[in-house]
């Protein structure tokens, strides 16, 4: 008896989706434009993430110093507006970054 529940399941090739993505030239946005940009986020991502657990850290240290519940709020919202303008400021980086290789890419097609 055959199965009439069976669900297909259709994976994309990668190669397709990027063709399908890109069907003047599949590998442009593969060049060594976009391969430094990625090199680059990363290091800048990795950067980040090092620089926000050591605020972490500190957080942790600066509360346990905490001797009053206003103190302890104090240190919390400095922490907070801390990594609210971190993020904001990490946004913006790889945001520059993804732009200039846009327009490198743009150079090279």
């Amino acid at each position: 008896m055959p199965d009439t529940q069976h669900t297909p399941t259709f994976t994309p090739d990668v190669l397709d989706v990027i063709a399908t993505v890109a069907p003047a030239a599949p590998t442009l946005w593969m060049n060594n434009a976009w391969t430094q940009c990625m090199a680059d986020m990363s290091s800048e991502i990795a950067s980040f993430w090092a620089t926000r657990i050591n605020e972490d850290i500190r957080l942790q240290q600066s509360m346990l110093k905490c001797t009053t519940l206003s103190e302890m709020q104090h240190v919390q919202a400095e922490f907070v507006q801390k990594a609210v303008a971190q993020y904001q400021a990490e946004a913006g980086k790889l945001i520059a970054l993804t732009g200039k290789v846009a327009a490198q890419v743009d150079e090279d097609a």
